[in-house]
């Protein structure tokens, strides 16, 4: 009998992600209960963090007539090898993170915008030598991006309202997922860089 997710389970819970650890703690990434259910199976895993979050219900046992379960846990590390000097990574740039860290703001209006009103603008335009990178890229509603056009924000007498700067691996995990647990949320904000607006 394949594993499912409890049914009494919320809507809510059964949206959220674990969090993934290396056995040294270090932060890796999101995983799926169905991922985070093979590392338990596997005997894989080290340690874990918070309360069961989430039941699993497995496989009938024949001599007990008991089915099995698996509590998960919303922060799990796993065994193996651990990368205690790794690199923090850079997050992919895309618009959808983009417009997460700056919490769907025009850094130049000010004003909060749906997704489809909003586009990346490159502080120093592509066509005079800037790059497509986290520190040159803003969030900016279309009639901002058009007003400004291929100028500098100094050009063009549109003072940014906050500097663009690139997220750590931390922000983006928090950025990228919208029902993080409250244990997953306390350890993630131990990890934030000092500087991070995530803090405030």
């Amino acid at each position: 009998m394949p594993l499912e997710l409890v049914h009494t389970a919320s809507a809510e819970r059964q949206k959220a992600r674990v969090l993934s650890l290396d056995a040294n703690g270090r932060i890796l990434d999101w995983m799926s209960w169905q991922d985070a259910t093979c590392l338990y199976v596997r005997d894989a895993v080290a340690w874990t963090i918070g309360s069961p979050c989430m039941t699993i219900h497995g496989g009938w046992q024949r001599s007990t007539g008991k089915q099995s379960l698996i509590e998960l846990h919303p922060i799990v590390a796993s065994r193996g090898r651990a990368r205690p000097t790794a690199l923090d990574p850079t997050p992919a740039l895309t618009n959808a993170a983009l417009f997460a860290r700056d919490q769907h703001l025009c850094l130049y209006c000010g004003q909060q915008y749906g997704k489809q009103q909003l586009t990346r603008d490159h502080v120093v335009p592509i066509s005079r030598g800037g790059k497509d990178r986290w520190v040159n890229v803003v969030t900016a509603c279309i009639h901002c991006n058009v007003r400004k056009r291929n100028r500098t924000p100094a050009e063009a007498g549109m003072p940014l309202l906050a500097v663009p700067y690139r997220p750590s691996w931390v922000e983006h995990l928090i950025l990228s997922n919208r029902n993080i647990l409250a244990d997953q949320m306390e350890f993630l904000r131990s990890h934030l860089p000092k500087r991070s607006p995530r803090l405030a």
